[in-house]
């Protein structure tokens, strides 16, 4: 296998694995801040669970999270996948550019 996609993967589980941590302790504080009240009705109703909320795209999370989670995410907004993988790779991208040699980088 290419070293570059064994290095692509390896940055990818250890992102997914960031990413799970960070997922856990948004839940935990939003849990925290909303006295364990997640979901709306609509959304206890149609059996929608907790975490898909943080998982999906923000209008299926505010269908159905509380008034109480949508103030929380006010001011501590959630990170998808997405939005977590583009900032890992821009770190990632902006560390690896300081190291090159002078001759490797482009002109803008």
């Amino acid at each position: 296998m290419s070293p570059i996609f064994q290095r692509a993967a390896r940055e990818w589980a250890a992102m997914r694995s960031e990413y799970g941590d960070y997922l856990e302790a948004h839940i935990a504080a939003a849990y925290d801040a909303t006295n364990g009240v997640l979901l709306n009705p609509r959304g206890r109703a149609a059996g929608v669970s907790e975490e898909r909320l943080f998982l999906t795209g923000g209008s299926f999370a505010a269908a159905y999270a509380s008034e109480e989670l949508r103030e929380f995410w006010a001011t501590t907004p959630r990170l998808t996948v997405e939005a977590f993988e583009r900032a890992w790779a821009e770190r990632l991208w902006a560390a690896e550019a300081e190291e090159l040699p002078d001759h490797w980088h482009t002109a803008a």
